[in-house]
């Protein structure tokens, strides 16, 4: 059995406890600040659970010892102290953040690891899934022109002006639709404004806009950067619902501050419902040259809702918790760098895909479909 640590009981914390307990092969230990949280889950989940304060180093560096690895599903701002214990302890680390600057930083104490410890955040849909696919059918070019990456978590069934549901954290939602975005435009890499770039198109015979959003392409950039002329990632949503964040994060200026967004994360909290009647769209097009000739090569596909384990699973709870789980499952299994800071991009695709927990993503099973172009 290979024992780790998860660090938040949340909705996707308790998702990756449970699809690695559920496997046979992982001792898994839950922990959290919140003691009716642990409750639930320990109710549903025959695990160890563990109070917790992040705050205090000490209860931290106990609850590491004896483990294999650490998964934090907590908020990007404590990741870092989270990667520096796990790297004291000779602990592999791994995270979902979409956050750059707690990227960089968890960066930097993987530079003194351990042989045989890795720090790989990220993990996840987007980061995630959407960098492996994006980097192995790049592979495919002898030279590169374009990669264009579109995600998006969807209501299946929208009715409210937003067009959108809450089926994923708040808070990274906001700091998605706030922070600046890493982009490669003509050559160069730069910074671009969350919410701009608005385009619309058509897949599957439904309409849909996408724009801006930040974090979604991971270390590609850096990967990438001097290989390719542009390169970008938007957040795909129903037409309109970006003229609307924009109003309200630009517009009202609630996105300027740390309390303003915590008053627009009370607002959205308030005026729209959770709903795990969701489907995720993953698309990928790149462009380049192949055997003298310019190509384009496509890949979408969409994953729905399903019930797993006796209960209800959105798409995004499926797939943000398979992602985490197939990155710690490939560690166990020797599929990725031994030591240091793993890249998503570090990923094989079809290793990933045959993967387990990766298998969600695949369009050979019955959760995923190839969508028509």
């Amino acid at each position: 059995m290979y024992p780790i640590l998860i660090l938040g009981a949340g909705k996707i914390g308790a998702s990756i406890a449970k699809l690695l307990h559920m496997s046979g092969d992982y001792q898994v230990t839950v922990a959290d600040r919140d003691a009716a949280t642990l409750e639930r889950l320990a109710k549903q989940l025959h695990v160890t659970t563990q109070l917790i304060d992040l705050s205090q180093p000490e209860q931290l560096r106990q609850a590491l010892v004896g483990q294999r690895a650490v998964f934090s599903a907590c908020s990007f701002d404590v990741n870092p102290a989270i990667a520096q214990a796990a790297l004291e302890a000779g602990v592999s680390y791994f995270d979902l953040t979409e956050d750059v600057e707690t990227t960089r930083r968890v960066r930097q104490y993987s530079a003194d690891a351990r042989e045989g410890q890795i720090f790989m955040p990220q993990c996840g849909l987007a980061p995630g899934f959407i960098g492996i696919i994006a980097h192995a059918m790049s592979r495919r070019f002898d030279r590169l022109d374009s990669i264009k990456m579109r995600v998006g978590a969807l209501p299946q069934y929208p009715h409210n002006h937003m067009k959108y549901n809450l089926t994923w954290s708040t808070d990274g939602v906001i700091n998605e639709y706030c922070n600046p975005c890493e982009v490669i435009h003509k050559g160069r890499r730069m910074e671009v404004l969350a919410l701009e770039g608005l385009e619309r198109f058509s897949l599957d015979g439904l309409e849909y806009e996408a724009f801006n959003t930040s974090g979604g392409l991971g270390t590609l950039c850096e990967t990438l950067e001097g290989r390719i002329n542009d390169l970008n990632y938007k957040t795909v949503r129903y037409p309109g619902h970006q003229y609307l964040m924009d109003f309200l994060i630009n517009g009202l200026k609630m996105g300027h501050s740390l309390e303003r967004r915590h008053e627009l994360r009370e607002i959205m909290e308030s005026a729209l419902p959770i709903t795990k009647q969701d489907v995720v769209l993953v698309y990928c097009a790149v462009s380049g040259w192949k055997d003298g000739h310019y190509w384009q090569e496509t890949d979408a596909r969409k994953i729905y809702h399903q019930n797993l384990f006796g209960e209800a699973w959105s798409s995004i709870q499926l797939t943000t918790a398979a992602g985490a789980c197939a990155a710690v499952d490939l560690h166990r299994e020797g599929r990725l760098p031994n030591k240091g800071f793993v890249r998503q991009e570090q990923v094989d695709l079809e290793h990933f895909l045959a993967n387990r927990f990766g298998r969600y993503y695949s369009t050979e099973s019955h959760h995923a479909e190839r969508v028509t172009l």
